[in-house]
């Protein structure tokens, strides 16, 4: 079953020009995959010698995973012999990676710094952390990078936890950068970071974190803060701050009747924007006022210590309360401007503190400076191809247009991409099903091209119909623009046939697509939503029967069955939300009964209601969905189309005498 699985796959690679092309020796490559995953150190050797003596274009790949396989029992020479075998590779610097961190948790220091400075991705935080413990072992000042580097931690590693406890048992961390570690730990709910933090300040922290974790509200009640121990006080701030992830109106009720009191106004302040954010994100409109308090605890011109997150849900909750709050445009300005340097660069941030300097400037000749360099903050943002860059465009009067073409790719200039060794594995990859590995290969390459360049990368992925790879590598590049690049139109004849069918525009739908699936037919999420349009299995099956086909769950991959289901679903959606697509982007993403919760509380400017949707994922979903679509739009149309338009009319609860609605959609 398995070699006929092999045959099949290294079969359909050669017939289908779309998706690569396949040679002998693919059989061993695919073998070698799944040999790994069994850590079978025998096989893997008898693969990886016939891939090198073939000379098959992925036995760097083979000879990768089995060295990869055991490396923890190699020595420095092996190594440098693979670099020496695929120098340039994305397979050298990916084992120099691994190798790295082999190195570090071998303590081996002298090969470590010998080998670091070849490592061209660096992008790996734990080698990071061991490159700054030796560069503090040569005597080097590295406490702020490696404060920046410890607080970054998504989970425990053991580099950046051993950086942390070398710096503090040298005196070179101090407990406050300690407590930050352990309260933004708590806050991005990262158990395993907060308890090793704690645990440099003693064993039983440690342990209080664990409980504090388990049951913050039983820890309050057992725990008395003591202003003789700081500690105490600063593991009760983490037992509040916990406890706000779940319930912030229990939480500022504990902070009124005595936990502010009894902590210092530093903790308290900090407790306040904990809850405040925790408001904010479940759109609470006590976030406001939440916010004030922990600005109120604040010694006048102090900066406040609290993460980008915190401020940026206060700009939200500030953005949400409307015009009805008298310091909304204050309260946005002030968290922005309280944000790191690089998070008020991005172009969200910039547009709303634009808009509160516009909004916060005197009336009249006295207010000419602030509206002059509101007017410069939004040129700044304004012909980027996205939802801000859109939206500054329109604000200063203009009218969004499609950049010109770049001139026509030579022979040359695609001949030198389809030469490409990088861009050649990667393809290859991708035809076995090996995508991840592909994209890694792919992405790898890219690096340190020209425009040019990478437009010559995209040409050929999108000539192979490897969209995602097309669409990325186009994206890179600065001053030449390919539309049709950068939003293809794959089964254009299709998707468009069954748009004008339903009755839905077209360009919405290839908008969604795009940020969907980037027209991988066989992709498949996590949660287990399946092909073009990925749509769940539940979800497909509702919608076969709502609109009378008839349907098998096998069915979900093809193609024009899913695009069938999926505009199908996206019209009934846009249709109960009034036909407003953010909100049925947000449903698509998210399921139809969040935005009905997100629409309640008041009446909101389309954009307020996109930035603060609690979501990371939705929010940056609709946002690109609504951009995508005003793109196609003007590539279907050739007319100059507007992001304002498609957002529509303000965003509020649903008058409940309006008729229709599909309650019961999924």
């Amino acid at each position: 079953m398995k070699s006929a699985l092999i045959a099949t796959t290294a079969a359909l690679a050669l017939l289908l020009p779309g998706v690569g092309r396949a040679q002998a020796g693919d059989e061993l490559v695919v073998e070698a995959r799944e040999v790994l995953k069994k850590k079978d150190k025998a096989r893997l050797a008898t693969l990886r010698s016939a891939a090198v003596a073939a000379q098959h274009p992925l036995a760097p790949w083979v000879d990768y995973w089995e060295l990869g396989n055991r490396l923890g029992e190699v020595q420095a020479s092996e190594v440098e012999a693979f670099y020496a075998r695929w120098p340039g590779s994305y397979v050298e610097d990916r084992l120099r990676n691994d190798w790295l961190l082999e190195l570090g948790h071998r303590r081996d220091w002298v090969n470590f710094v010998h080998d670091f400075p070849r490592f061209r991705m660096n992008d790996d935080r734990e080698v990071t952390c061991y490159w700054l413990l030796t560069q503090h072992i040569a005597g080097q000042d590295v406490r702020s990078a490696a404060r920046a580097a410890w607080y970054a931690q998504r989970d425990l590693d053991e580099g950046c936890n051993l950086l942390a406890s070398t710096l503090y048992e040298a005196g070179l961390l101090k407990a406050e950068d300690v407590w930050q570690a352990a309260r933004l730990a708590v806050e991005f709910n990262r158990p395993r970071v907060a308890r090793a933090a704690a645990a440099l300040i003693n064993p039983a922290a440690a342990q209080a974190v664990i409980e504090l974790f388990d049951n913050p509200a039983r820890y309050l009640a057992k725990k008395a803060p003591n202003n003789a121990n700081n500690a105490n006080n600063e593991l009760a701030l983490l037992a509040l701050m916990r406890m706000a992830a779940n319930d912030p109106e229990a939480t500022a009720g504990q902070l009124q009747q005595s936990w502010q009191r009894r902590l210092s106004a530093p903790q308290a302040s900090l407790a306040w924007a904990a809850t405040a954010k925790q408001s904010a994100f479940k759109l609470q409109p006590e976030a406001v006022e939440n916010y004030r308090r922990a600005w109120r605890l604040l010694r006048k011109g102090t900066e406040p210590a609290w993460s980008d997150d915190t401020l940026a849900w206060q700009a939200r909750a500030a953005l949400r309360a409307g015009p009805a709050e008298p310091e909304r445009w204050t309260l946005v300005m002030s968290a922005i401007n309280a944000m790191s340097p690089a998070e008020q660069r991005e172009a969200n941030w910039v547009y709303w503190k634009a808009r509160a300097m516009q909004a916060l400037a005197p009336t009249g000749p006295n207010g000419e400076p602030e509206r002059l360099a509101a007017r410069a903050m939004l040129e700044s943002i304004a012909g980027q191809m996205s939802f801000y860059g859109k939206l500054a465009t329109e604000d200063l009067g203009g009218s969004l247009a499609l950049p010109p073409a770049p001139q026509p790719l030579a022979v040359p200039e695609r001949d030198a991409a389809r030469a490409n060794p990088g861009f050649t594995r990667a393809l290859q990859l991708i035809a076995l099903g090996l995508r991840g590995e592909g994209v890694r290969e792919w992405n790898f390459t890219l690096r340190g091209l020209a425009d040019r360049e990478l437009l010559a990368a995209a040409a050929l992925a999108c000539e192979r119909e490897v969209w995602d790879r097309c669409i990325n590598s186009s994206e890179r590049t600065r001053t030449e623009i390919d539309m049709a690049q950068r939003f293809p139109m794959p089964f254009r004849n299709e998707v468009l046939a069954k748009a004008r069918e339903i009755g839905i525009d077209p360009a919405y739908v290839y908008g969604l697509i795009r940020q969907e699936s980037r027209f991988i037919m066989d992709a498949r999420s996590h949660v287990g939503a399946s092909g073009l349009m990925q749509i769940m299995p539940n979800t497909a099956k509702w919608t076969a029967k709502k609109i009378g086909f008839d349907y098998r769950p096998e069915m979900i991959g093809d193609r024009n069955v899913n695009l069938l289901l999926g505009t199908s679903y996206l019209k009934l959606v846009l249709d109960s939300f009034d036909g407003s697509q953010a909100m049925a982007a947000a449903a698509y993403n998210a399921g139809p009964n969040r935005p009905r919760r997100w629409r309640e509380g008041g009446v909101f400017e389309p954009a307020v209601w996109a930035e603060s949707i609690p979501f990371n994922e939705t929010r940056d979903y609709v946002k690109k969905v609504l951009s995508n679509a005003v793109d196609y739009a003007a590539l279907l149309t050739g007319q100059t189309p507007s992001l304002k338009a498609r957002l529509g009319n303000a965003i509020g609860p649903r008058d409940p005498n309006a008729v229709g609605g599909e309650r019961e959609i999924p």
